[in-house]
């Protein structure tokens, strides 16, 4: 793979912006960004701004959804414990709930 790749943003060549200037005078463009690549996980690779991203997201959502359709919820395991606080003479005053999700009771979420 190279080091660099092209933004994927679609509207990346038209954010004018003096970083995207190429050419000479008077046959001026403005270019989409080259990216260096830094890991196979992040958005930035593929990516050069959080705007690029968006605007690639929001022109791409229903290939997007297509590739990878949620027809069922996902659940993550939890359980809910109620905690009474007590006062100067023994009486429970307060009680709330409190959740206590999949990381705290050290199930596997994938």
């Amino acid at each position: 793979m190279s080091s660099h790749v092209w933004c994927h943003g679609p509207y990346c060549h038209t954010h004018q912006t003096l970083d995207r200037v190429r050419g000479s005078q008077g046959s001026k463009v403005l270019r989409t960004r080259k990216i260096k690549q830094w890991r196979d996980d992040s958005l930035y690779n593929w990516f050069c701004s959080m705007h690029c991203y968006n605007e690639f997201a929001n022109k791409y959502v229903q290939q997007i959804v297509r590739i990878a359709p949620r027809t069922e919820p996902l659940t993550t395991p939890c359980q809910i414990r109620e905690h009474s606080n007590i006062d100067y003479y023994g009486k429970p005053y307060k009680t709330k709930s409190v959740l206590i999700n999949a990381e705290h009771l050290g199930v596997d979420n994938e």
